[in-house]
């Protein structure tokens, strides 16, 4: 058996969100500098209008691609750069997962459950339908959370060496927004945002909710790492298919300068009239790559976590043996079983500032 061992406890919410939240952070640090190139590839050309000569007809501007395929983004960013700009935007980027995938993955199961309850009764089987209802009601839920976060994420990570710096670190990045475009700004892109987020969401959860299902039922594999792996490996693939022209569309118009684009719609319009149809799958390797990656270090974490919070909260798995429970086991017992009333909140840190002597 690979891994923590299955427990019998179903995990919590506040489990759910602390290890979703965890488990995206971790993977998002592991494959921030393919998120860099892919955003770096997606709005190459960018402002390339065609130029209008007579009458209906254009000509299309020439202009030779700084960045050529995943490596050679990597590395042209590496030599003029420097290795640090790989990471531009991470404090931002980790900011987003702590607010965005705690809330979208946290809160999938439960959605999920609540439909399935509503529209098909309690003990039933949940469709495809639900569990994509689920996926859209969820992503859209943590985009509205998460979108101050992403812009600047994005603004960031499309900085360039050798060129004027827009913004020095996360913090002044949301002071400038906010302070020149006000709250709109902070919120740019909403739209396209929620768009994409709730096609990933719904293609990549659900997705990997019914290719783990499917390879469990079958007993192909064990509820365990390497069937995490596979389904994982599956749903990066599935959402980078189907999300790949609303992501590119999103990046653009969220990197845009003020006036730049009228809206998304204009700004796909705009994209479709310079760069064609393959315009919006720009990026679509290292967007695969990074998802695909993504997904893989954020499921096979977040599984782990979840079990590993479970384990550390029953407190008869440190009766069993002659090693003495650590100071923080309580806290996974509280993550694990949420006191019912303030009373027993309250209770509960007295008794555990006396322990560790506060």
């Amino acid at each position: 058996m690979v891994g923590t061992d299955v427990t019998k406890r179903e995990p919590t919410v506040a489990i759910k969100f602390f290890s979703a939240g965890t488990a995206a952070c971790i993977a998002d640090t592991l494959t921030f500098p393919l998120d860099v190139a892919k955003v770096r590839l997606q709005i190459q050309g960018e402002g390339n209008a065609s130029v209008k000569i007579t009458g209906n007809s254009f000509l299309k501007s020439s202009v030779t691609p700084k960045y050529r395929g995943v490596l050679g983004t990597l590395t042209k960013i590496v030599q003029q750069e420097g290795p640090k700009s790989l990471y531009n935007g991470l404090c931002a980027g980790l900011q987003r997962q702590m607010a965005f995938a705690s809330v979208r993955i946290g809160l999938y199961d439960s959605i999920r459950s609540f439909y399935q309850d509503l529209l098909n009764g309690p003990n039933s089987q949940a469709g495809v339908g639900i569990r994509i209802m689920a996926g859209i009601t969820s992503g859209g839920m943590a985009v509205i959370c998460a979108q101050p976060t992403d812009v600047v994420k994005v603004r960031m990570q499309a900085q360039v060496f050798g060129q004027p710096k827009r913004y020095t670190g996360a913090l002044q990045a949301y002071r400038v927004i906010g302070r020149e475009e006000g709250m709109k700004g902070l919120w740019k892109g909403t739209l396209p945002n929620v768009t994409r987020n709730a096609v990933v969401n719904a293609s990549e959860l659900v997705a990997y909710d019914m290719i783990k299902e499917l390879i469990i039922n079958r007993h192909l594999m064990t509820d365990n790492a390497p069937c995490h792996f596979v389904s994982a490996f599956g749903a990066g693939f599935c959402a980078t298919v189907i999300a790949s022209p609303v992501d590119v569309v999103k990046t653009r118009y969220m990197n845009s300068w003020q006036s730049q684009y009228s809206g998304a719609l204009d700004c796909a319009v705009k994209m479709l009239r310079e760069g064609g149809f393959l315009s919006f799958y720009k990026g679509f390797f290292p967007s695969f790559i990074r998802l695909g990656s993504w997904n893989i270090c954020m499921f096979v974490t977040f599984e782990q976590l979840k079990r590993l919070c479970c384990l550390m909260g029953n407190k008869d798995i440190f009766s069993k043996t002659s090693i003495p429970a650590p100071g923080y086991a309580p806290v996974f017992h509280f993550l694990v079983e949420p006191p019912s009333s303030t009373a027993k909140v309250d209770g509960f840190f007295k008794k555990r500032i006396n322990q560790w002597d506060i």
